[in-house]
């Protein structure tokens, strides 16, 4: 995830799963329906009928992993190798890059088990779904904290602060394991999926592109007590949006989609 772009993408993709989130939950509040989707209807006839009953979710996923994938492979100058020999010895290389990869491929085994799971089974398996939920955040927390290696400043620090966010992140699926159509956890999940998301963006800018045209300074004290208080914007900017998301989903299936 080096790079502006390295920043962003990944980002969208974190936060456009967390608004996903939250308009499921929204949904379950106001309809008095499970947090889950909602119930598969029969097969219909047709030679397209099978693609508007199919959950995209696992596809978007797998979609999106590629793209991810794909951009790092382009970033990568030389070869792209795993270890080196260098004067009788053994190297390894790309360290980082390798640490991006695996990171996505643990969204890319999500959208697999989410395809699976949605479209091919029989019947639907969320414990599956949920158990490659926490698979990735298990193996992202300890990436990102090893990504904090060589880092200092503000980029050491605004790190910290995603990796805490990745962390209650990670308990919130697990305890989702327990009680899969609790409100309150899917909640929480949505919140701190659109938090990870909309920082890995701010970061992003704050390291490559600063959007004041300066760049932030590792020695200035100013800038270290900004970075948090951009963090705290972004975790009630994170509630709002769950705010207005359910007001708008209120609106949206008391009144309009009845009188559709």
């Amino acid at each position: 995830m080096g790079g502006l772009e390295g920043h962003l993408y990944p980002g969208l993709s974190l936060f456009f799963y967390g608004l996903y989130h939250a308009r499921l939950v929204s949904r379950a509040l106001i309809c008095n329906a499970p947090v889950q989707y909602p119930p598969r209807h029969p097969w219909s006839k047709g030679r397209w009928a099978w693609l508007r009953q199919m959950y995209y979710v696992g596809l978007v996923k797998i979609l999106s992993a590629c793209i991810l994938v794909a951009h790092e492979l382009h970033t990568i100058p030389k070869h792209f190798v795993l270890i080196t020999k260098l004067y009788h010895g053994r190297n390894f290389v790309y360290r980082k890059p390798w640490q991006h990869l695996t990171f996505y491929m643990t969204y890319f085994l999500s959208g697999c088990v989410d395809m699976a799971s949605q479209n091919l089974l029989p019947q639907r398996c969320v414990a599956l779904e949920q158990s490659a939920q926490v698979l990735g955040m298990f193996i992202s927390v300890p990436l990102m904290v090893s990504h904090l290696q060589d880092t200092e400043g503000v980029e050491f620090w605004s790190h910290v602060l995603l990796i805490q966010t990745m962390f209650l992140l990670m308990l919130v699926v697990v305890a989702e394991l327990w009680a899969p159509n609790m409100l309150l956890l899917w909640m929480m999940k949505a919140v701190l999926y659109t938090i990870t998301g909309s920082w890995l963006m701010q970061i992003g800018f704050m390291l490559y592109k600063p959007i004041s045209g300066y760049k932030w300074m590792d020695d200035d004290e100013n800038d270290f007590a900004f970075i948090t208080t951009f963090f705290c914007w972004h975790v009630v900017f994170g509630a709002i949006l769950m705010i207005w998301i359910y007001g708008f989903s209120f609106l949206w299936y008391r009144y309009l989609f009845v009188n559709a």
